[in-house]
């Protein structure tokens, strides 16, 4: 008996309730993507055609759809096998990766975050001065919101010959910094985001992002993996923290274990892409203990396609993240659960590079669920099943299903 938990970073399924509010009604991720696709307006070098998503369909996917927006995306309908199926509603204030993925593991986030200004600068003086002085760096370069490959091509070469970290936000409550992992130094970085992680603390910013690349010009750089997220810790226990009070065993894939801030995170798998994080999925998996939790964020949808609002890429990738299913599935034992979800949405249609305030699909799998699971008000039902499932204590948040 396992609990398996897959994010599908930025999948959304239709305009949330209260999407008005973050100027995103009628944002639909995956809606839109699949009448781009049918009308033939997402066809690229790895893809063409409607659509194609057998094994998520299976699962449920065009059905959580249906319930989410009253409709079936083209292309997405057909029946579900041995699968319950549901949508969620984020009841966090914002949109971003921890609120979305701590509410997840059952603790939703009561706060507001802290944002920066869409000025430019958009950092007060007193805090780049401060960060320049604490981590002796001679200056900074960017100090606005912006698009992370962008910046990259606009900035790269001068802070290569300058040495000034390049700085930057977006709609989410985020202090990203990128620097060129050789000349600069991957381990200085990580330094320079722990000085800015002390000095965002006051500003109740959720998360400092390290954005190593490399290259030489603005023709050729390119970020690479070794992201790192400095995340503020839980306002409570999550199911992360409770599995690890119990003694279960605990392995997360990707950039868990940054959001979370390392706490409960178990053992940690990484990988560069989707199908590599797939992989590691299925490293975990067949370490993981009995009565344990694998806890996975598959993050490709989200920074490559989604925010970059590259339509045939997303549509590629999510074919193939379905064609990694079957193999999954088979590799699950008959008492496991697997529920495949995301933590918001980023419509690659939509206007701007943000998020978007979006439901998301629950797609669950287990020969012991038979209830439906139906519209959820709250991603924190889903960490109250995973609980109930591995008899673990209860999150102080959530119903099971």
């Amino acid at each position: 008996m396992r609990a398996v938990i897959l994010v599908m970073d930025s999948v959304g399924i239709g305009a949330a309730p209260d999407a008005i509010n973050y100027g995103d009604e009628g944002a639909d991720t995956v809606g839109h993507i699949a009448e781009m696709c049918m009308a033939g307006n997402a066809d690229g070098p790895h893809r063409e055609g409607p659509l194609q998503l057998p094994n998520l369909v299976a699962l449920g996917l065009g059905q959580a759809c249906r319930l989410a927006t009253g409709r079936v995306p083209p292309g997405l309908d057909g029946p579900t096998e041995h699968a319950r199926f549901g949508c969620a509603s984020e009841i966090s204030k914002g949109k971003d990766t921890p609120s979305g993925h701590w509410e997840i593991a059952g603790v939703p986030v009561p706060f507001d975050w802290g944002y920066f200004p869409r000025t430019k600068p958009c950092f007060a003086r007193d805090l780049t001065e401060s960060l320049c002085e604490q981590a002796r760096v001679p200056g900074i370069l960017g100090n606005c919101h912006a698009s992370g490959t962008e910046i990259i091509a606009e900035f790269g070469e001068r802070h290569i010959r300058t040495g000034e970290p390049i700085c930057y936000t977006s709609a989410d409550s985020v202090f990203q910094i990128a620097a060129h992992e050789e000349t600069f130094g991957l381990e200085r970085l990580y330094e320079v985001c722990r000085v800015a992680r002390r000095l965002v603390d006051p500003l109740n910013i959720g998360r400092v992002i390290a954005r190593p690349f490399i290259g030489t010009s603005a023709g050729d750089f390119k970020r690479t993996a070794h992201r790192k997220d400095f995340s503020v810790p839980p306002p409570e226990r999550t199911i992360l923290d409770l599995a690890e009070s119990a003694g279960r065993d605990i392995v997360t894939i990707g950039k868990i274990d940054d959001i979370f801030a390392h706490r409960g995170t178990g053992r940690n798998l990484r990988g560069d892409g989707n199908q590599a994080l797939f992989d590691a999925t299925y490293d975990g998996l067949a370490s993981l203990a009995e009565g344990g939790m694998l806890f996975a964020n598959f993050i490709d949808f989200d920074t490559l396609y989604g925010h970059r609002r590259d339509v045939a890429g997303y549509a590629a990738a999510l074919e193939a993240f379905d064609a990694r299913v079957p193999d999954l599935l088979n590799r699950l034992r008959e008492d496991d659960l697997l529920i495949i979800t995301a933590d918001h949405g980023c419509d690659p249609t939509w206007s701007g590079t943000d998020h978007t305030r979006e439901q998301v699909p629950v797609l669950a799998w287990s020969a012991r669920l038979t209830s439906p699971i139906g519209k959820r008000a709250g991603f924190a039902d889903i960490g109250a099943t995973v609980a109930s499932h591995l008899e673990l204590q209860a999150p102080g948040h959530g119903v099971y299903f």
